[in-house]
């Protein structure tokens, strides 16, 4: 039994007749009639009744056609991956990315990436940077946005995005009238700070160092969303990326010029020695696009 004689077999139930089968393959009847005669000799059974100028298959071939199908489905899952292959490289996309990104730039971008490759599967988590790093680093994730902080060792980075941070307030808080907020007006104010080994937060401390001035730091947090959060919930002023603030500028919260100007920067990350897939560069293609409209949109005042 061989894989001509096995298509011959599959297009005969499919069409009915060994002429139909003949179409279906491309090749001439008697090829289909030859290929079943000898399929029958050589598993021992007949596959096939004529009735009514049809062939029908006997209860034997009904039997041999469930595993002939289920292989047919495999090859044609395995030709589906084929081509996902050579169209982009890979069927799936692996993405980390640092909290300030995950609710406002990613998704917007993987939207647009899913209507374009619906096939694509995408798995996206959400880790501190140096997780990240460590994911791209052994190959666990095909790209990562991470804070230009990270040890970059083990991994290919680019510079990704630039943002200038401001200070986040309350509605009401005494300094929301002020059009720019200097480090020396934040002096015994209630302060929600980045947590003190994150290096935006140390260099704010400098910052408040040089001026003198020493802000109430009443809660500390690692993550910029969150500081937004608490701010407008009334528990203080905080330093924040505006891009984290999405969604925040809605529900009533304040963002104001901070100086000194103090900028937050974002790299791109990704696995050492192994050359970018199609499919990575298409979302790259959509995130650098549809990152900084989002980016724009978040930092408009």
């Amino acid at each position: 039994m061989n894989q001509r004689q096995i298509e011959a077999f599959r297009a005969v139930i499919m069409g009915g007749t060994t002429v139909r089968a003949a179409e279906i393959l491309g090749i001439s009847q008697p090829a289909i009639s030859k290929a079943l005669q000898e399929m029958e000799r050589s598993i021992g059974f007949k596959l096939f009744e004529r009735v009514a100028g049809r062939l029908v298959p006997t209860p034997e071939g009904q039997l041999l056609y469930r595993d002939v199908e289920q292989s047919f489905v495999g090859l044609a899952e395995i030709r589906s991956a084929a081509a996902r292959i050579r169209d982009f490289g890979v069927g799936e996309l692996r993405i980390g990315c640092l909290s300030a990104f995950s609710t406002n730039i990613l998704p917007a971008a993987l939207h647009q990436f899913r209507q374009r490759h619906p096939e694509v599967a995408v798995t996206f988590q959400v880790q501190p940077s140096s997780r990240l790093r460590d994911a791209v680093a052994a190959g666990e994730c095909d790209l990562a946005i991470t804070s230009d902080e990270v040890d970059i060792t083990g991994t290919l980075a680019e510079p990704f995005i630039e943002t200038v941070a401001e200070i986040a307030l309350w509605p009401g808080h005494p300094l929301a009238d002020r059009k720019v907020v200097h480090v020396s007006d934040l002096d015994r104010v209630d302060f929600v700070a980045l947590a003190p080994e994150d290096t935006k937060r140390q260099e704010a401390d400098s910052h408040f160092r040089a001026a003198g001035v020493a802000p109430k730091v009443v809660i500390e947090t690692p993550f910029s969303t969150t500081v937004c959060a608490l701010v407008l919930a009334g528990l203080g002023c905080g330093i924040v990326d505006p891009v984290t603030a999405t969604g925040f500028r809605e529900r009533g919260l304040i963002l104001r010029p901070l100086l000194p100007q103090m900028r937050f920067r974002t790299l791109l990350l990704f696995p050492p020695q192994r050359q970018i897939s199609g499919i990575v560069r298409s979302f790259l293609h959509v995130l650098r696009h549809e990152g900084l409209a989002e980016l724009q949109a978040a930092v408009r005042p």
